[in-house]
């Protein structure tokens, strides 16, 4: 029998960087537990905040990825028009869309079939962000 399944979550209020939160999502979302093979969806409702899945294991990834985008994308960048919102706003709009608003993930025997050094980041570019709400919608097979 198929079944859906949904939940939102609010994320605490996280600094800019890339920050795993895929414990978060598993351990807020146990309908997960209940179906043998599906998929789960990870929607941010935000614009300056984004999602994305890469290595769970070394810190250092992270970092990096901040470093990078932040490069590439500056905040003193100066023919930026929308700043109403301080300098890292536009910025943070712009990196949100160089990565995802969503995530699809399979869903194995209750688990999320992510390989063993993947993890979910949460994407935070602002530097004082309130907390992030996500939708999390799993659908598939139950057991």
């Amino acid at each position: 029998m198929s079944q859906f399944f949904q939940k939102k979550i609010k994320l605490p209020a996280f600094p800019s960087g890339y920050h795993l939160i895929t414990d978060q999502i598993e351990g807020e979302f146990q309908e997960l537990r209940k179906i043998k093979v599906g998929i789960l969806q990870v929607f941010i409702q935000h614009t300056s905040a984004a999602l994305t899945i890469n290595e769970n294991a070394d810190p250092t990834v992270r970092k990096d990825f901040q470093t990078f985008v932040n490069e590439l994308i500056p905040e003193d960048y100066p023919k930026f028009i929308h700043t109403y919102e301080g300098s890292d706003d536009m910025p943070a709009h712009i990196k949100a869309s160089f990565f995802d608003s969503s995530l699809q993930i399979p869903i194995s025997n209750g688990k999320l079939a992510m390989g063993i050094w993947q993890g979910i980041y949460l994407c935070e570019f602002r530097r004082y962000a309130s907390s992030r709400s996500l939708v999390l919608t799993a659908f598939g097979e139950t057991f």
